[in-house]
């Protein structure tokens, strides 16, 4: 609750102006009521005319004007605050991925980071929209109103003071237990979720193990279940709403009581002041009723502002970046000094020290596991620095710009992610600025794309389904080669580009990754010995550690694991 409120109250303009527009709304209420009284008084008491009553009808209207113009205001703040909240909310749980996005996704689903990003951030929707400008009407409404019943009949204003506080009394306790029923509300609509996405995404795979009907019966499960939870907590406010309903009419009676003894049996009090307190009373308990349906609205935000929290407060080791740029059109020399990362107590890259000369071809070896495509997201810049030092043209990397550093490399994983577009847009995303169709299509052609690309009945901008939906793996790959070609950066990293292509694809990817390297350093993991025979530097790691450094030459006559390999790598791979 009071991280909410504190995201609310950081609003300081909205926060005036609910105070500025409930204030505004009380006063026009009393007005509205004293303008009616007056109008009625004056005909049936004291027998006014027509013409002498119609300044109190103009006023009433122009009260009534005001009133609804207040509460629209107040409406229109509170779902401005929440658009706003929910945006910086939203805006917050993607930096928070993005700190350390490799790590966060092997410790999360997919699904559960959607259902936190959707489901969990509109949960928080009714807390501002609702519960923070009633929770402003209810603190200063009622004591206008409460001001205005006093200076009329004082042991009104006793008994309201009496009965009043039995709402938010009875609000505490049934509020309890719709908060855990709340809780278990999102904690099931997060699960529900996550899990239907998740199975959706691997539905192919489920319909060749014969697992979709259990899948099926699974999702059905978990929607019955979020349904009697839904239940649950619509069973407890309407509860709720039933009981502050009969707590304000019998205080209402009361009061209706005591007002029609003092007017009719002693006689001490006038019609005016009658008609006047009798009004203002249900208008009165009505703010404390509404504010009775807002609070349940807050329980329900408040269930899911706590599993926003626990993403929040995990432990998250961001990569550090500071405020110097690379220099332009500059291969930059790379140097690792005793670098050091591990995941968990399973595997640590230890001690790893090397020089990346500029334009030079890197490659990395080892066995599965070894920690090479690990090594590669450090280099990168995707994961962080746990020891030891990265230097960046003599500066350490984190001295170096993130959009200088990240500007200056090109990263082509094994499976590059292309997004629901044209494939043209998809090279094009290469790039910060607009390329133009011709810088494109030369993109294209070094990547060996453009006889594939001419083929298609809409060329470029044929339609790409997310993730690359309609294009195989090579496909892929060279669309990421295009938009290498068209950034041309200075650094190109390749995670196993060949690996589980065929010979004439692999042959176009050789021929692009050697144009590419004619103005850049690139740095290859690689399975096949073959692919990087010709690299000017071979890494061999072990166990996390560099067991060798040299050509291939070098490493065939005096590294005696890789130069066994040599019989073995015939086109085949590291085992």
């Amino acid at each position: 609750m009071k991280d909410l409120k504190r995201l609310a109250f950081e609003r300081k303009k909205a926060m005036s102006l609910l105070i500025a527009m409930s204030v505004l709304k009380g006063i026009s209420m009393i007005g509205q009521a004293v303008f009616f009284v007056l109008a009625v008084d004056g005909v049936f008491i004291q027998d006014k005319s027509f013409a002498e009553i119609v300044p109190y009808l103009y006023a009433l209207v122009a009260t009534i004007i005001i009133r609804s113009a207040s509460s629209y205001l107040i409406g229109r703040t509170g779902v401005n605050m929440a658009a706003d909240v929910k945006k910086e909310l939203r805006l917050k749980l993607v930096n928070s991925f993005k700190e350390d996005p490799l790590l966060s996704s092997a410790e999360s689903p997919s699904g559960q980071k959607v259902g936190l990003l959707m489901d969990a951030v509109d949960e928080t929707d009714g807390f501002f929209s609702k519960y923070i400008p009633q929770l402003m009407q209810s603190y200063v409404i009622p004591l206008l109103l409460l001001v205005a019943i006093v200076s009329q009949n004082w042991t009104t204003g006793l008994i309201l003071l009496l009965t009043a506080p039995f709402i938010p009394v009875f609000m505490a306790i049934v509020g309890k237990r719709t908060k855990e029923k709340a809780d278990e509300k999102v904690d099931q609509l997060n699960r529900f979720s996550g899990t239907f996405l998740d199975i959706l995404q691997g539905l192919t795979t489920l319909r060749l193990f014969g697992q979709s009907d259990k899948q099926k019966e699974k999702i059905e499960k978990s929607s019955k279940d979020f349904r009697e939870s839904t239940m649950d907590v619509l069973k407890s406010a309407f509860l709720s709403s039933l009981t502050l309903e009969y707590i304000s009419m019998l205080s209402i009676g009361i009061i209706a009581l005591e007002v029609g003894l003092r007017l009719v049996v002693f006689d001490n009090l006038s019609f005016f002041s009658a008609f006047f307190i009798m009004i203002l009373v249900p208008d009165f308990f009505m703010m404390l009723k509404d504010f009775g349906s807002a609070f349940h609205s807050a329980r329900g935000s408040l269930s899911a502002a706590q599993l926003l929290d626990e993403e929040f407060s995990k432990e998250r080791t961001p990569v550090k970046w500071g405020e110097t740029e690379l220099a332009e059109n500059r291969i930059p020399h790379i140097r690792l000094e005793d670098v050091g990362f591990s995941y968990n107590r399973n595997f640590a890259l230890q001690q790893i020290s090397f020089d990346i000369e500029a334009g030079k071809k890197i490659a990395i070896i080892g066995k599965s596991g070894s920690g090479k495509t690990t090594l590669l997201h450090i280099i990168a810049g995707l994961l962080p620095v746990k020891e030891g030092r990265i230097l960046i043209e003599g500066k350490n990397r984190e001295e170096i710009s993130e959009s200088s550093w990240f500007g200056h490399i090109s990263y082509i994983s094994q499976s590059p992610y292309l997004f629901a577009g044209t494939i043209s847009e998809n090279i094009a995303i290469g790039v910060t600025g607009v390329p133009s169709e011709e810088e494109i299509e030369r993109a294209a052609m070094k990547a060996g794309l453009a006889q594939l690309i001419e083929s298609l009945p809409a060329g470029y901008r044929t339609q790409v389904g997310e993730g690359g939906r309609g294009l195989s793996g090579g496909e892929k790959q060279r669309i990421a080669l295009a938009r290498a070609f068209l950034k041309k950066p200075a650094v190109v990293l390749f995670d196993e580009p060949t690996t589980g292509l065929d010979l004439k694809t692999e042959q176009i990817l050789q021929q692009s990754i050697a144009e590419l390297s004619r103005y850049a350093t690139v740095i290859t993991v690689a399975h096949r010995l073959h692919t990087i025979r010709n690299s000017d530097q071979i890494i061999y790691l072990e166990k996390g550690k560099v067991a060798a450094v040299g050509t291939h030459e070098e490493l065939a006559s005096d590294y005696e694991t890789y130069r066994n390999l040599l019989p073995l790598q015939q086109g085949g791979a590291l085992r």
